[in-house]
């Protein structure tokens, strides 16, 4: 009985250290509740200063249990196209263990913030469209990025004076720390895409096809990690933006595969065995309620009702493929690649 007692006590040692273990790297992104932060530096500096090894120093603020803090964060620039088009960069965020530990931000060194690209009215809106595709993503595959909305007061120098600006926007975890969840790694090599997970990578392609999206490439890691997990090789997708979901002003067309707009949907897989399709495709059908409730249930968050509509009716289209045989045997299966 003493020695069942101690082993009871050791295993409750146990799980609860590993409880702190997940409370510790998952604790910013558990709160879906959006977190208000502060943020100052020159847009400017950002584009012209810092590169995959420069960054800037800057103070991010932020707001937790009704008090304000405060740590110090390394940033730069990211991204080719939108670092050159937009106004706010997209910021890849490094911070020193020093600084995270005991905070809301404890386990993650590095993470991205997505903001708005240019200074529209639909600014804000595209942001909300973006994360969404993200959460649409998270209850499609276990094998997703965690995302946190962030209400951003910022604060940019524009010599002796400053300009003011109320953004939205949202913190996405590292690829380290998804591959850390799943007990894999990052794979950095090229791989063919028929190498890869078969289902997995039609929950992708699926996925990619409700928002529109051709700018990505699996096997080029254009838009999308690879994760190695039980010795299978796992696509990740990240960066939705260029999308028919999101529609922005600055999005560019590949008129080369036969569409005249971003709203032009092209499905982009890779050919696979019919089970795996038609698995995926009950799949999404299975969920099409919980996900179309999910994404109506941000409709007051728009600012503009246009925005929500059109991505709404988007998703909509998606169904409708989806739920006819002839749609969805001509637009995705017979639509699949061979090479």
């Amino acid at each position: 009985m003493k020695n069942q007692g101690i082993l009871t006590f050791i295993l409750f040692v146990s799980f609860a250290g590993i409880a702190q273990i997940e409370l510790k790297s998952d604790a910013l992104f558990l709160d879906q509740t959006p977190l208000e932060i502060k943020l100052s530096y020159s847009n400017k500096d950002m584009n012209r200063k810092t590169n995959d090894s420069t960054f800037i120093d800057t103070n991010l603020e932020y707001l937790h249990n009704d008090k304000w803090a405060s740590i110090e964060v390394n940033l730069r620039a990211r991204g080719n196209f939108r670092r050159s088009q937009c106004y706010f960069p997209p910021v890849k965020m490094k911070i020193k263990k020093k600084q995270y530990t005991g905070t809301i931000f404890d386990g993650n060194k590095t993470m991205k913030l997505v903001l708005p690209c240019k200074l529209e009215s639909e600014k804000n809106d595209n942001i909300l469209q973006e994360f969404l595709a993200y959460k649409i993503y998270e209850q499609i595959s276990p094998y997703h990025f965690k995302t946190r909305r962030v209400n951003i007061d910022f604060t940019e120098p524009k010599g002796k004076k400053e300009k003011k600006f109320e953004l939205k926007g949202f913190l996405i975890e590292d690829d380290k720390r998804v591959a850390q969840r799943h007990e894999g790694k990052v794979f950095e090599r090229f791989v063919h895409p028929m190498a890869m997970q078969h289902l997995t990578s039609v929950q992708n392609a699926f996925f990619q096809f409700l928002l529109g999206n051709t700018d990505f490439s699996v096997a080029y890691q254009h838009n999308g990690k690879l994760l190695y997990v039980d010795s299978q090789i796992i696509p990740l997708p990240y960066d939705f933006d260029m999308t028919g979901w999101v529609n922005p002003s600055y999005a560019t067309v590949n008129t080369t595969l036969g569409i005249n707009s971003v709203q032009d949907r092209k499905y982009r897989g890779f050919e696979r065995e019919q089970k795996f399709f038609d698995e995926v495709r009950q799949q999404f059908l299975s969920k099409k309620t919980k996900l179309m409730s999910m994404v109506a249930s941000y409709e007051s968050e728009f600012t503009d009702p246009d925005e929500f509509k059109n991505m709404f009716d988007f998703m909509e289209s998606f169904y409708e493929v989806l739920e006819d045989d002839t749609k969805f045997q001509k637009s995705i299966v017979e639509e699949s690649r061979t090479k």
